[in-house]
């Protein structure tokens, strides 16, 4: 008996293969439509950093033209031009970029690898930890400099330490360790509170000055030790990239392509740390620029994935953007630090985070 084949059956290998490769040329499509988009956002940050610097070197009580800074960036320009570019407002300038990048990063970082958008420095004790050693070393120790920078350092390193020792059991979860972090925070800002109320009132002004997070006191010296710390981080940072984008497809896929979930986590939070602390350590703790860098970045990008080149631009560009508001915006009566010009726009931030955040699906 003669039999037939269906024909259906006869061309279904050939629907199949034309479906996938349907479905490869859209994953293609859509590689180079998010890579389009990056590339453009990171333009865009660059230019707008470049844009912030011409215009903080322009404004003071010293105002230069565009030509006269242009002159000055390419070599050349008249003395007084370079005096004031190079002598008074380029160690700030540069301490403001280094910052900015230094939380920026932090806060990609933690945000990423704990899974939580409330995982900042600033929320999870770090800069507190911060704060309270260079409060110390100012009203206890009577150091000044230098010094309160590395006490400072100390400061938020001993915190960072206690939280993974604190949030480790049988591994690291982000909301134990944002937790963990929270209390810190709360220990740390009583030592402040109590120091601050043993010390003189001059002294506590000081310290007080340091604690709304500043780069006013910027010079070439503190610029070059925060900037041979990034030399030191940010490759690091660039090397543990491609794991922790491994490790954000979940720990059971990190592992069966021979990552080691728990030694990438910790390498990812120490980086983080160490970022946040000298950034701290030169600036203060300039609030919410770790804890929004990365969240914008990611919305500018378009996608969830890791942005770790625009969270760094988006926190140059925040901490630049709000000095020279916190400078030249406000009134000349009302100059302050940068700190507080960032906690003005991390607040409302937050606030709107929180109102426009979808439930869990239940």
């Amino acid at each position: 008996m003669t039999t037939y084949a269906d024909p259906e059956a006869l061309d279904e290998p050939d629907h199949l293969a034309s479906r996938v490769e349907t479905a490869r040329t859209g994953l293609r499509v859509e590689r180079r439509r998010r890579r389009a988009r990056r590339s453009v956002v990171t333009l865009a940050l660059v230019a707008a950093a470049l844009a912030l610097v011409v215009v903080a070197l322009m404004l003071g009580d010293f105002p230069l033209t565009l030509g006269e800074v242009v002159g000055v960036l390419t070599g050349g320009g008249d003395e007084v031009a370079r005096l004031v570019v190079v002598e008074f407002r380029g160690p700030r300038i540069v301490l403001a970029l280094l910052v900015g990048v230094a939380l920026g990063l932090a806060g990609a970082l933690f945000q990423s690898v704990l899974r939580n958008p409330l995982a900042s420095p600033d929320v999870i004790g770090i800069s507190q930890g911060a704060s309270a050693g260079a409060v110390t070393a100012l009203l206890v120790g009577g150091v000044t400099g230098l010094a309160v920078s590395f006490a400072a350092l100390g400061g938020g390193l001993a915190v960072g330490l206690l939280l993974y020792a604190v949030a480790w059991r049988g591994g690291l979860t982000g909301h134990r360790f944002v937790l963990s972090g929270i209390g810190v925070a709360y220990v740390c800002t009583s030592v402040i509170g109590y120091v601050l109320t043993r010390s003189e009132v001059q002294e506590a002004q000081a310290a007080l000055l340091w604690m709304t997070g500043s780069v006013g006191q910027a010079d070439w010296q503190l610029v070059r030790l925060l900037g041979w710390s990034l030399v030191v981080l940010v490759p690091l940072v660039a090397l543990v990239a491609r794991a922790l984008d491994v490790l954000l497809l979940g720990d059971q896929q990190a592992a069966s392509l021979g990552l080691r979930p728990e030694v990438t986590r910790a390498l990812v939070v120490g980086l983080g740390v160490a970022l946040a602390c000298v950034a701290t350590a030169a600036a203060g703790p300039v609030a919410f620029v770790a804890f929004i860098a990365a969240p914008v970045a990611r919305r500018l990008v378009g996608d969830g994935g890791l942005a770790l080149v625009p969270s760094a631009l988006v926190g140059l560009v925040l901490v630049l953007g709000a000095d020279v508001v916190a400078q030249h915006v406000l009134p000349a009566d009302m100059s302050v630090p940068v700190g507080v010009v960032t906690g003005a726009i991390g607040g409302p931030y937050l606030i709107w985070l929180m109102a426009t955040r979808r439930a869990p699906a239940r």
